[in-house]
């Protein structure tokens, strides 16, 4: 095993004792709120257990070994199901009392998508069944697949309907669709391999090869008119629109989940890492964010100012998304690259005293969001847990 030098492993260890003793202060007996109770996370809500959040954070939480950690990500999946939709929908966040089920303004898609991904974590490493939640997970993934296009077998959305909740992303959706393909295979889920096929023609559509079905052929055809290969896939792909601003989330999502080949998981991690999206900290999440004057600009991308040139998800640096790039690395067989990271990640989470800070912007490197954001402890405890090749860490397969 390829280890960092003693000072940067001390910051790792301590990094990982921070991460564990946050996730321990932000969980409820009925699961892991999203951020640490403080006035402005009551007012904006992140004192809620969030579909996302929370599945990540069952991921970290679940092999961990620490017996109230592994009993609260069973409780967050309890809670999120308890508010299940009758359509079989999971909420975009609940009260941790169990009121106040969220589902979003246009229906958020991967509340639902990571909701099923870490009931199947919990159930290869934790102590339930395969038959808890048995019905729950039936009716979401029922409601997954009436989202899903019959033949290209790509689920469908509304934009700004998933984590990066203020970018126009839309139709078939690169992040979204990653996910859905791990949902296929760790249920064992018909026409998985029409869904990578597709995946691979709509958000590469750079390739030699021509699709035989004609409407996506002619999507490749908007999709590729002007542009240059970008060396990623795509953000989305609708009708005539595409997204080219460099989604390093959903790229990164689409190498752990298996929908990558090895040449284009390399071409992924080369192109992110000559745009120095990970210095100093790992990463921003836009290669190239959206100006006002952009065609895909919205007007909604302003609110509170929130969503302008390198600031949140138009181009902030988030270190919960940090961690996955580290798995990335360590999947791709780039260990010593992957334990700097760490490092760098373990930095990132440790600034103002430890504050485990949202996001920074992308450019001056400002804290920005929530202090003590649970996921930001969670993806760092997976990466660490990936590099040291722990058979709980993330790790797509078929029931």
């Amino acid at each position: 095993m390829t280890l960092p030098d003693p000072q940067s492993l001390a910051l790792i260890d301590n990094c990982t004792q921070a991460s564990l003793d946050l996730l321990a202060r932000n969980l409820t007996p009925h699961g892991i709120l999203a951020a640490s109770r403080t006035e402005a996370a009551v007012a904006r809500r992140y004192t809620r257990i969030f579909g996302r959040d929370a599945a990540i954070c069952v991921m970290a939480m679940c092999g961990s070994g620490v017996a109230a950690l592994e009993q609260g990500a069973v409780a967050s999946l309890d809670t999120l199901a308890a508010q299940q939709a009758a359509n079989g929908q999971i909420p975009k966040y609940v009260d941790p009392e169990g009121r106040d089920a969220d589902f979003w303004y246009l229906g958020c898609i991967d509340a639902t998508l990571w909701w099923l991904i870490a009931v199947d974590h919990v159930r290869r490493h934790g102590r339930v069944g395969a038959a808890h939640w048995q019905d729950e997970v039936q009716r979401a993934i029922g409601w997954l697949l009436a989202q899903e296009h019959q033949h290209f077998r790509l689920v469908q959305q509304n934009e700004a309907s998933d984590w990066a909740d203020i970018m126009p992303r839309s139709g078939y959706v690169l992040y979204s669709n990653a996910l859905w393909y791990e949902v296929k295979r760790r249920f064992a889920l018909e026409h998985a391999e029409a869904s990578e096929h597709h995946f691979n023609h709509l958000f590469n559509p750079f390739q030699r090869d021509l699709p035989e079905y004609h409407r996506a052929r002619l999507l490749r055809h908007y999709a590729r008119r002007g542009r240059r290969d970008p060396a990623l896939y795509l953000s989305f792909v609708n009708l005539s629109v595409v997204g080219d601003e460099g989604d390093v989330f959903g790229n990164v999502l689409a190498i752990l989940c298996g929908l990558a080949d090895s040449t284009m998981a390399r071409r992924i991690v080369r192109t992110i890492d000559t745009a120095r999206a990970c210095e100093p900290y790992p990463v921003r999440v836009v290669l190239h964010p959206l100006a006002d004057q952009h065609p895909l600009w919205r007007p909604y991308m302003a609110r509170h100012r929130q969503n302008i040139l390198h600031q949140y998800h138009n181009g902030g640096l988030w270190p919960f998304v940090g961690g996955f790039w580290v798995m990335v690395l360590a999947r791709i067989g780039q260990p010593q690259q992957a334990w700097h990271a760490l490092a760098q990640l373990a930095r990132a989470n440790a600034l103002d005293d430890w504050r485990f800070t949202e996001w920074f912007h992308g450019r001056s490197l400002a804290p920005m969001g929530m202090a003590g954001q649970s996921w930001n402890a969670a993806a760092f405890l997976m990466a660490r847990r990936a590099l040291e090749g722990g058979a709980a860490a993330w790790e797509p397969g078929s029931q």
